[in-house]
Parts: structure tokens; sequence; C-alpha cells
């Protein structure tokens, strides 16, 4: 059996930290690096359902998207939730290590494993990372569909291949426009609005879409959006990070175990759909 600085070592290689954003808090949060690690869970979020299972589970990994700590901390008290992660943790003698904006970069990262839990065939990345003299590193990727869809139907079929959560997938733009060509990017992605319109693809599919960037997006083109879940957009990259820590323990002989967390931490739990718009009446009942 491995121990865990050996483990970390793949990992990082995998999704080096360098490549992080400057603003970003990945690695490792807390485990010995001599204790011998047999199984592994891979998560989005370092929530106490999450750690739970981990415990449940017999992990001595736990190998998240999501930092715990992204902006510092002055305490690790169990008596605030992040602190009772921590404690968790090591009381249970499971490491935590986050592999985030570097596994959003990587080769494969984020958004191959969203294009791929939606079957495009990926072009190339939507914002190149300079240092990559292949070209395949980057934020995001441009894609195609298989055939074409209308954007009605690509998000009926977006929503079907991505995780249920309570949200679904929201789309703006004319529903009856043809779609051929994709971006997508896990996470949060109104900030590549610009690369998005320079990549001239007829939709983009991401999360988290505030109003007013999306607005303009659709005002200045008629560039179709598709908004889904944070969570469901990354969590196909848990499937795949298993995937290629499977692969190092192959080629190592270490004969680790490898699971995938299937617990929805999406935080959105209901979905009311609006009622359709009426005239509003007075208290007479006639037309105001």
């Amino acid at each position: 059996m491995p121990v865990l600085s050996e483990v970390l070592t793949a990992l990082d290689a995998l999704w080096p930290p360098e490549r992080a954003e400057g603003w970003d808090a990945v690695g490792t949060v807390c485990g010995d690096p001599d204790s011998e690690v047999r199984r592994v869970l891979f998560a989005v979020d370092p929530v106490q359902e999450v750690v739970d299972e981990a415990v449940t589970l017999g992990a001595d990994l736990l190998v998240t998207h999501h930092p715990l700590y992204l902006r510092g901390t002055t305490t690790v008290a169990a008596s605030t939730f992040k602190g009772k992660v921590v404690h968790t943790l090591i009381k249970h003698d499971i490491a935590l290590h986050v592999a985030h904006t570097n596994a959003d970069t990587a080769d494969p990262g984020v958004s191959d494993a969203l294009a791929g839990a939606l079957d495009l065939r990926i072009i190339g990345p939507l914002v190149p990372d300079p240092g990559d003299p292949d070209g395949r590193r980057g934020l995001g990727r441009i894609c195609e569909l298989a055939h074409p869809m209308t954007l009605a139907d690509f998000a009926s079929y977006a929503a079907a291949r991505l995780p249920a959560t309570a949200q679904g997938i929201r789309a703006a733009g004319d529903p009856d426009r043809e779609i051929r060509t994709v971006a997508v990017s896990g996470g949060s992605g109104d900030s590549l609005f610009d690369d998005v319109r320079a990549a001239g693809v007829d939709a983009f599919l991401t999360a988290d879409l505030r109003h007013h960037p999306a607005s303009e997006a659709t005002q200045q083109t008629p560039l179709a959006l598709l908004d889904a879940a944070h969570w469901a957009t990354e969590w196909p990259w848990c499937e795949q990070a298993a995937a290629q820590l499977d692969a190092v323990s192959d080629r190592h002989d270490w004969g680790l175990r490898t699971h995938v967390s299937r617990t929805v931490t999406d935080p959105w739990t209901a979905h009311a759909a609006s009622a359709p718009l009426t005239t509003p009446t007075n208290t007479t009942g006639a037309p105001r």
C-alpha cells in the first residue's frame, strides 16, 4: 500500500498546484504523510455529509474540487461547521486534498469531463493556457454537438445527461434556434462571455449566470445560454479524476480502491415553476 505522501505526489502530477489561480487554496488541508492509503473518495464539496460518507466508507483520503478554506481562518473549533469537518477528518485519520482551478485548466480537466458527460466533441480550450505548447490545457472547452438540436431540445438533453438537481437547466435565447457548436465551462462562467463571443459558438453552457451579464450577453449577440447547477457541471470531474488515479495505481501496483460520492451537495433543494404572467387587476376585478 502507498503512503499518503506518495499518493499526493501523484495527485500533484495530475493537477500541479502551481497552475492554480493566485487567489485559490489548493493542496493538502490535513493528513499524515506517512499514513497508508487504501481507499480514496472523490467529491465536489468538503461538507459534513461527504466527510461522514468518507468515514462510513473507511476512506483514508478525501479529494474534493472545492476548497474547505478559501479565504483562511483563525479557528478550527468544532463549534464551527468547517472546524467540525477538520475534527472529523483528523479523528478518523482521513486526509483532505483539494484540486480546484488547477483541475479546471488541466488536460483533461473539469470542462473535459463536462463535455464528456454531454457526449460533445471537443475542438479545443476556450481560453488556452499560454504555457501549454500543445494547446490542450486551458479554461473551458469549445465543442461540437454530434448532431444539431434546437436550444429547447439541447436544454432537455443536458438536463437528462447531467446529475439531477432542483434547478435543472435554465436556457436563454430563441428556443427554436439551431445549436451546432457550444462552449462549456464547469462552475461559474459568466466572466468568460468575451471569450465565448470571440469563439463564435451558438451556445454557452455553464453555471451561476447572473442577471446583468446574461442579459447583456443575449442583447449583444444571438448567443444562447444554458445555466446548470454549479455542482452538476463539476461532478463529472470526480469520475474522471477517480479514473486517472486508478490508472496511476495500476502502474504502481498500489491496489487503491477509488470511489465517487453521489451525495448531492448542491445547496438548492426545491424548485417551483412560476405561474404564467397575468394582467394585474384592481379590487373590483376590472383590469387596471
